[in-house]
């Protein structure tokens, strides 16, 4: 059993539900998580049975590129895209950062996390 964390990938984006959101953009941070299985990759050496950090950057950064209202959405959509990337036995965890959200107040950030 092991577990992979790919942490603070830093993302620019159009995300919210207000329009002026779709027009500014904002600041996004992402982890990932993922448990299971990965003896392969212990034993092997080898990428093609691990989980790719690289490739779990570059499906959070596609999803992150398509506009939606809420954070809660793009996490579910990066959740799916990893689970169909690799083995559906793999247990993963989304946490979306969303940086300084435009609200009336000083709020650093709101975060959503999901897994499956």
């Amino acid at each position: 059993m092991g577990l992979m964390e790919v942490n603070g990938i830093r993302v620019f984006a159009y995300h919210g539900c207000l329009e002026e959101e779709g027009r500014i953009g904002g600041h996004f941070r992402v982890d990932i998580a993922v448990e299971g299985d990965l003896d392969r990759a212990e034993t092997s050496d080898r990428l093609e049975h691990a989980v790719d950090y690289g490739r779990v950057t570059a499906i959070v950064k596609e999803q992150m590129a398509v506009r939606a209202n809420l954070i809660e959405h793009v996490a579910r959509r990066i959740l799916d895209a990893l689970k169909a990337e690799w083995d559906p036995a793999l247990h993963w965890h989304v946490r979306l950062v969303k940086e300084r959200p435009p609200i009336n107040g000083d709020v650093a950030e709101a975060v959503y996390s999901v897994e499956g």
